[in-house]
């Protein structure tokens, strides 16, 4: 099974609908990632840039890595409104779709990567109670700009 952090790698940008949720106003924003593999494909260190009204808006740092199986994944992601992961988010890759869960006292975030047609589209969902109901967040389509 092909490693999905191949998949991530690069420079990304993109349009994205923010959801209005309890931490703040939603609207279009336009997304830009930077992702590069380290550690012999083991490891993908990703920089992710979001600009709403032509503006600085959320800042992230994420580190991607494998875990044993082909399938297993795990996601540290560290972001400009004050999220320090506690632990890692676990994720699988089932061919199609890597999708990862953070978990904190503020609730559960999925992240869900689709890759198709050149593009990687990323939709992120909240549940405030245990992934009973999940809340839209944002949906994100990027294009590879390098």
């Amino acid at each position: 099974m092909e490693n999905a952090l191949t998949l991530l790698a690069g420079e990304w940008e993109g349009e994205e609908i923010i959801a209005t949720t309890r931490w703040g106003e939603g609207g279009p924003a336009r997304g830009h990632f930077s992702a590069r593999l380290d550690f012999g494909g083991r490891a993908l260190l990703q920089d992710y840039r979001e600009e709403r009204d032509g503006r600085p808006a959320l800042q992230a740092h994420a580190v991607f890595t494998t875990g044993p199986g082909h399938d297993e994944y795990v996601l540290h992601w560290f972001d400009s409104y004050g999220f320090v992961p506690a632990q890692p988010a676990p994720g699988y890759w089932d061919g199609e779709r890597l999708v990862f869960l953070r978990s904190s006292p503020r609730g559960q975030t999925r992240h869900t990567y689709v890759f198709h047609d050149g593009a990687c589209e990323l939709a992120l969902e909240s549940s405030f109670d245990g992934g009973v109901h999940w809340e839209p967040v944002m949906q994100g389509r990027y294009r590879r700009v390098a």
